[in-house]
């Protein structure tokens, strides 16, 4: 936890209004500390550690110059942060102590961060909020946000496919899978799985088959050490469901023993019943939001 001599500076930032904090003013693991703290009791445990925070503010761009920190004499009492990418903000790990919710502390941090999005001339903000968090969904739709759509997190346990394998598989690693299929998921992409992220994670590859009937498609998929993530899928030309289960069978072919944990596929997505058909399984739902900037 921070604390301040007297002749430190950063005493004064104590008054800034409603004691809100830049959280670039604390070191990664106090953020990490106040973050689980703020999460004990939530609906879909995410507990962290404070390397793993470091690297989800670099894939995902968070600003922490533009994130913040809501104190209460040396107390944390909740935090929010900023991604900023280009003409849009996300936000996201908000979060505020469980004896201090429903006192207006999780309303001041939401409109800093609109604020800060605002004043940086961001058209767009975007959030997500776990299916059955009603205070969040009140709080977000109070402040401006509408829903979009509805995001799956799936999980498959390690295994490889079943059955005969259709299509012939080409294999790509990052720079050569970013270059071949970025063009094709720069838009639509819910933030964790916009080709930024996907640039900046580092540990991308892309599968495509080719059906021997022409159908054909392709998949980008983070490969961690010993996870699975991020899917996103593309049918070019045939049945996305099919296309999908060819490529999948191809990946747990050549990835058996992983596990998969992948997020934020959309709900309407053609690719999903192939998911689904494949041993995946639903872990929880997120609720996609956007808020467009006032004008005058």
């Amino acid at each position: 936890m921070k604390r301040f001599s007297q002749s430190d500076p950063l005493k004064e930032s104590y008054k800034m209004p409603k004691n809100l904090i830049p959280a670039s003013h604390f070191t990664v693991q106090e953020l990490t500390n106040a973050y689980n703290q703020t999460r004990v009791d939530y609906l879909v445990p995410m507990p962290m550690n404070a390397a793993r925070l470091q690297v989800y503010i670099d894939v995902y761009d968070v600003d922490l110059e533009q994130s913040v920190v809501a104190m209460e004499d040396e107390v944390m009492l909740g935090l929010g942060m900023l991604g900023v990418r280009e003409n849009r903000s996300w936000i996201t790990r908000l979060g505020v102590l469980p004896v201090r919710r429903r006192q207006g502390t999780g309303t001041r941090i939401m409109q800093y961060l609109l604020k800060k999005s605002d004043e940086m001339g961001l058209e767009n903000a975007i959030l997500e909020v776990i299916e059955g968090n009603n205070p969040g969904h009140e709080l977000f739709s109070k402040s401006g946000f509408q829903e979009t759509r509805v995001l799956l997190i799936l999980r498959r346990a390690p295994g490889t496919a079943e059955g005969e394998l259709e299509g012939i598989p080409a294999w790509y690693e990052t720079n050569e899978a970013l270059a071949q299929f970025s063009q094709k998921i720069s838009t639509g992409q819910a933030w964790t799985n916009e080709i930024e992220s996907l640039r900046n994670a580092g540990d991308v590859m892309a599968l495509k088959v080719e059906m021997e009937d022409g159908e054909s498609g392709w998949m980008i998929f983070r490969r961690q050490e010993l996870l699975l993530s991020h899917f996103i899928f593309y049918t070019e030309r045939g049945d996305p469901i099919r296309v999908a289960k060819a490529l999948l069978g191809h990946l747990y072919r050549n990835f058996p023993g992983l596990d998969t944990y992948t997020e934020n596929i959309a709900l309407g997505d053609p690719h999903l019943p192939a998911l689904l058909q494949m041993n995946f399984f639903e872990v929880f739902r997120r609720i996609e939001m956007h808020r467009s900037r006032p004008h005058p």
